[in-house]
């Protein structure tokens, strides 16, 4: 905030400068102030975005400053010396010149984005048909701001040197090359304008994605609607969905999300519109797949045709595992009874007829408990806390009251090895949380400088390396930075061969270097989305976390574990009312029952709650014949032809008519009202009003 206030006083100054220089007939300090505020506004758009939309809002964005600026310029030139009034009419014709040319080719770049954006964005398509070109370079098309301040350069640098020479050549000179890279820009766009290398228009393009739909006849989608940051919900059930017999397809409503998605072989259609949205009524679709609860999931729940069950993005004994809204779905799929249970006993309207138990089929990776650790080795303790959440509820997240007690308990067991993984969100909403995940890492940082012992050699670092880049290879596609929606549905076209089982096998082997990497005596921070959280499951022998969806997924493994209890509560309340802690060691916000844990990990012997796991295990996950991935595809079955009956039921009542089609009329005017108009969170001048 200080920084950004420094700059707004900076670019100011530079202003105020110009004027007096003009105004006093200052040459050094009309000099200095032109070309600081030319320099400033060239690092504002490039360092400090956030700062430039505030300018914005006040209108007084840069094309009005750069206005001003050339507007005291010619002031300048009148009022200084040595220069005559003939020879400065020119140019001020030339800068108004400019800034016509400017307009003009903004005005080409805004037809080329529109033309260029289509109603629906695909990936693992062959959209080849739309007649998907490449896209212009991104300083013409898509940054208008960092376009004129460039062009200016010149010009800027003419008039100064025309204002210290008295020589109005410069000034000419310099305007004129501005002038040709306002025209070379607008030649150059109208390569985009041409009839022959025009996209297909919004109606062309739909009946390709009707024609498409009806060629690949995709019977269960995932819908999937959120911010950038929710895309973990529908990342965790890709594997799921690729494995399922069913012809799948993944449907999403935000621009941006359509990259958010990890690397996977099914389909994926982006439709923000609900008036677009609506023609999947007539496709083959017979039922989706909801991860998560949002605004837009009320759009595509209109659909009469396509069944609908909710599947959550994990499951705990918060009230957010049962919320009022899931009764707006067809069916309810839970992972075992403690969910169907939940349900119930909330009493908030979801039938348990339409409670459907398929178990977590994410949860195969997770290998399980192999007996305790070896004798003379390390016990690794993966202390995963989750986040605060949107409440002020102390039970939420360990992190404040107990993380720095659990994780120095942790540390003073010379024979413990610490591999902790905060949520991504933590601190998000509590600064205190904040402050104590830094204060954690800190810890863990001392403590490793106090230890010592062999370290793998540099090839072991090597390896890494080589792993990372093959898998970011086959995970992430390079865009140039020009590329926009188009030229990436171009190049994210059909996938060849079986990727998802070379990332799967990539992904392997960069798990096993990764480890490798570090010594066995280390403790780790992780922090980012690798590894995943389910590899660090099967590098550890016991679990510390919260009341979270951390604890039901652990318990595939039947390894020990233990919850902390930041409630309040007593312990038997505790238990009581939260089922995923019922087999698990309940530690105070002291963590003063971390010695007896660790020795219960140790010593098979002591660990009383071994027979209890599995009996959790069985009520939270459901059992584990047949598996789970087997029971998700047999619901889907199930619940398609339930779908198919409700068609021909239909079909019969309407004389065999097709379901009655609805109106478009009403989607275009619950679109008006419940949706905007998308950012492009990638670039803040990237927007299609300028």
């Amino acid at each position: 905030m200080k920084h950004a206030l420094a700059l707004s006083v900076l670019l100011g100054a530079a202003l105020l400068a110009q004027l007096l220089g003009a105004l006093l007939a200052n040459i050094a300090l009309f000099v200095a102030g032109s070309s600081v505020g030319l320099l400033l506004d060239l690092y504002l758009v490039h360092r400090q975005p956030r700062l430039v939309a505030a300018l914005g809002r006040l209108r007084f964005d840069v094309t009005a400053r750069q206005l001003l600026r050339d507007a005291l310029i010619v002031v300048g030139l009148v009022r200084l010396p040595g220069i005559d009034p003939i020879e400065e009419q020119p140019l001020a014709l030339a800068l108004l010149a400019g800034y016509f040319l400017h307009f003009c080719c903004q005005a080409a770049a805004l037809l080329i984005r529109r033309r260029r954006t289509l109603p629906f964005v695909t990936r693992n398509i062959d959209a080849s048909a739309l007649r998907l070109s490449s896209a212009p370079p991104r300083l013409l098309a898509r940054q208008p701001s960092r376009r004129l301040l460039y062009f200016a350069l010149p010009a800027t640098a003419g008039l100064m040197t025309s204002a210290l020479t008295a020589d109005a050549l410069w000034g000419l000179l310099g305007v004129g090359v501005t002038l040709a890279l306002h025209l070379g820009g607008i030649l150059r766009l109208a390569a985009w304008l041409r009839p022959g290398a025009q996209p297909a228009n919004e109606r062309q393009a739909l009946e390709w994605l009707d024609r498409w739909l009806a060629e690949y006849r995709p019977t269960v989608a995932m819908y999937f609607s959120g911010g950038a940051a929710s895309a973990y919900q529908a990342n965790m059930w890709l594997s799921t969905l690729s494995a399922l017999e069913a012809r799948p397809l993944i449907v999403l409503r935000e621009r941006f999300m359509v990259q958010k998605i990890d690397a996977t072989d099914v389909p994926v259609v982006c439709i923000p519109k609900v008036a677009h949205l609506m023609r999947l009524e007539h496709s083959s679709l017979k039922m989706m797949l909801h991860p998560a609860n949002s605004g837009k999931t009320s759009q595509v729940l209109r659909i009469p045709s396509i069944k609908h069950a909710f599947i959550n993005h994990g499951e705990s004994d918060k009230l957010s595992s049962c919320n009022p809204y899931a009764k707006a779905y067809d069916e309810v799929w839970v992972a075992g009874r403690a969910a169907r249970d939940r349900y119930r006993l909330a009493d908030i309207g979801v039938d348990d007829r339409d409670v459907v138990e398929v178990g977590r089929p994410q949860l195969a990776p997770i290998r399980p408990y192999a007996g305790p650790p070896a004798a003379d080795g390390p016990v690794t303790v993966l202390y995963a806390p989750t986040w605060e959440g949107w409440t002020d509820d102390p039970g939420n997240t360990s992190v404040i009251l107990a993380g720095e007690n659990i994780v120095r308990a942790l540390l003073a067991d010379p024979k413990v090895r610490l591999l902790y993984k905060p949520h991504p969100m933590t601190g998000s909403v509590d600064p205190r949380a904040a402050r104590a995940n830094e204060r954690i890492q800190q810890m863990i940082a001392e403590a490793n400088a106090r230890r010592s012992g062999p370290r793998p050699g540099p090839e072991a670092a090597a390896e890494l390396a080589r792993r990372t880049a093959a898998l970011d290879e086959l995970t992430t596609t390079a865009f140039r930075p020009s590329a926009d929606e188009m030229e990436r549905m171009l190049l994210q076209s059909t996938p060849g061969g079986d990727r998802e089982a070379a990332v799967a096998a990539a992904t392997a082997a960069w798990e096993e270097a990764y480890w490798a990497s570090f010594p066995e005596w280390e403790h780790l921070v992780i922090t980012g989305p690798r590894p995943a959280l389910y590899a660090c499951f099967n590098r550890s022998d016991l679990l510390i976390s919260d009341v979270s969806s951390v604890v039901s997924d652990w318990l595939a493994s039947e390894k020990p574990y233990a919850v902390a209890n930041t409630s309040g509560l007593a312990e038997e309340e505790f238990r009581a009312g939260l089922p995923t802690v019922r087999a698990a060691t309940i530690l105070t916000p002291d963590a003063a029952g971390v010695p007896a844990l660790l020795a219960s990990v140790r010593d098979p012997s002591r660990d009383t709650m071994a027979r209890a796991r599995a009996e959790l295990k069985v009520h939270l996950l459901g059992p584990a014949d047949p598996p789970s991935i087997v029971r998700f595809d047999r619901a889907v079955a199930a619940l398609c032809a339930k779908a198919d009956r409700r068609r021909e039921l239909m079909a019969l009542r309407t004389d065999d008519a097709p379901a009655p089609r609805v109106a478009a009329e009403a989607a275009e005017a619950a679109e008006a009202a419940e949706a905007v108009q998308e950012p492009d969170h990638s670039d803040p001048e990237n927007s299609l009003t300028t």
